[in-house]
């Protein structure tokens, strides 16, 4: 168990580390003409996996190799970020969809989002120094 929090912990890090360098680069080119922002889509696909994992299923009879069970659970550690490219909006007239007051908000989102991950870690890692105290 404290394992497998701190590795999804860790992943969670290092998501918001990518996270903060693409607001940042969003931020950085908020009055170029026609570009479109980024975001990063990963804690939606992490919640499916792990609810995935966890999920009771119906047993199906598989005879042959090439059955298609009912449900496959997801490996969390195969669970990718993705940039996702925001297309559909245009929030200036030269095409620019970037509003900066929206990505400082992300940004210290994020920023507080990490600080709380990095103290769970550190709790972890206190409750086992307790124990093998």
């Amino acid at each position: 168990m404290f394992a497998r929090n701190v590795d999804i912990l860790h992943r969670a890090m290092d998501v918001s580390v990518l996270r903060h360098n693409v607001t940042a680069n969003n931020i950085a080119n908020a009055d170029t003409p026609n570009f479109k922002r980024t975001f990063v889509n990963y804690e939606a696909q992490l919640s499916r996996a792990l609810r995935s994992e966890n999920r009771q299923r119906l047993p199906a009879l598989l005879t042959d190799e090439r059955h298609i069970p009912f449900s496959r659970a997801v490996d969390y550690r195969q669970v990718q970020p993705r940039r996702v490219l925001d297309y559909l909006s245009t929030s200036k007239n030269n095409g620019n969809n970037v509003d900066v007051e929206q990505e400082m908000v992300s940004a210290i989102e994020n920023q507080l989002l990490y600080q709380t991950m990095s103290q769970s870690i550190a709790s972890e890692f206190t409750r086992v120094n307790i124990v093998l105290r």
